[in-house]
């Protein structure tokens, strides 16, 4: 499936809980229609009919015991699995950019870092649910836990309900991702107003866009 990258442009956007990704994602798809570019707007979990029927098991809208932390993961990849096969390798082989609201990295920071779940058995899992599909670039949203937990329309599913204590381990672990990746993440105060957080965001996409297809044409 790697292969079917060589057309289209994967973005990712990361952050902890009221990072503001949802909003930044529409932001980014608006600017580059505009452009005239194919744009492929989605996000995890969610991003699929399959991923729709996960997602309303992680926010506890049906009855089920509560969640092991494996079990919690395996659920995210499951989705992952349908949501690679039928959105992001059809629209990056269609040429399309794609920006898509969380992927394997929030795996890693919230069932690992966050859970304490093995961070090589989640990345293995990982890379059999996405079949060698990676981002091009990932936008992390940084925003410390007390500010993002407090915003408006914070959704509380089941990490979004852990403590501050919990958020904080998977924001260190974000930025250790980060860290160890510098050529593929850029840090973003998510803090700033939205106009400056989308203004950063565009030029970055646009530069990766650029760099990309540069190399490819």
């Amino acid at each position: 499936m790697a292969a079917a990258q060589s057309r289209g442009i994967f973005v990712t956007l990361e952050g902890g809980e009221g990072s503001g990704k949802t909003t930044l994602a529409a932001a980014i798809g608006e600017f580059f229609v505009d452009q005239g570019e194919p744009v492929c707007l989605t996000r995890e979990p969610g991003g699929t009919e399959l991923g729709s029927r996960i997602e309303s098991i992680l926010e506890g809208k049906e009855e089920s015991s509560p969640l092991s932390a494996l079990a919690e993961l395996l659920l995210f990849e499951a989705d992952r699995v349908q949501h690679v096969l039928e959105v992001i390798v059809p629209a990056l082989t269609a040429g399309q950019i794609v920006v898509c609201d969380r992927f394997t990295d929030s795996s890693l920071a919230y069932q690992g870092y966050g859970r304490g779940l093995d961070l090589n058995l989640i990345r293995r899992f990982n890379d059999e649910a996405t079949g060698g599909v990676a981002p091009h670039l990932t936008l992390l949203l940084d925003v410390p836990p007390e500010q993002g937990l407090s915003r408006d329309g914070v959704q509380k599913d089941v990490t979004g309900r852990e403590n501050v204590e919990f958020h904080q381990s998977v924001r260190a672990g974000f930025l250790e991702l980060a860290h160890a990746e510098p050529e593929r993440f850029v840090v973003i105060d998510g803090g700033r107003a939205i106009e400056e957080v989308r203004a950063e965001a565009i030029a970055a996409v646009t530069e990766k866009v650029s760099q990309i297809r540069g190399a490819t044409g």
